[in-house]
């Protein structure tokens, strides 16, 4: 079963303002809950072909795993990927203005190997509601800006 969840929410922010935040992976420790750090292993900035190592908590356990960019279209669409870790995922980011601000959706999709594919549908529920946090948690930041 593939696991497969996508959030969204309105933030009241310019859009310029929330892609270059949201698409900058060295803030990802500031708005994403269960991420504990990241290291740059190519130069920054995100750019195409950029990877970055990550180290999360998620549901008990320490997730080590190495994101690459592979899609970037500046104040529209932000695409990682990577292909160790739990399961191979897929992480993407995109923004849309609208009168309130930008919507951003979020979406993680991925197909669970081993022990994660039994648990995938936990899994996706875990996900769906971490990611409504680390969104709304990201519109409170941008609100302070």
């Amino acid at each position: 079963m593939a696991v497969d969840v996508m959030s969204e929410l309105m933030i009241a922010a310019p859009i310029e303002v929330v892609a270059s935040y949201a698409a900058d992976p060295s803030k990802v420790p500031e708005w994403y809950i269960n991420i504990a750090s990241v290291e740059w292993l190519t130069p920054m900035p995100a750019q195409l072909g950029s990877r970055i190592a990550f180290v999360a908590h998620f549901l008990g356990r320490t997730l080590r795993y190495t994101y690459e960019i592979v899609e970037l279209v500046p104040n529209e669409r932000f695409v990682m990927r990577t292909s160790q870790g739990p399961f191979p995922m897929e992480t993407t980011y995109t923004w849309a203005t609208h009168p309130d601000g930008t919507l951003m959706t979020l979406r993680n999709r991925g197909e669970p190997t081993g022990f994660s594919r039994a648990a995938a549908p936990f899994i996706t529920l875990a996900m769906r509601r971490e990611n409504r946090k680390d969104l709304r948690r990201l519109a409170a930041i941008l609100a302070r800006t």
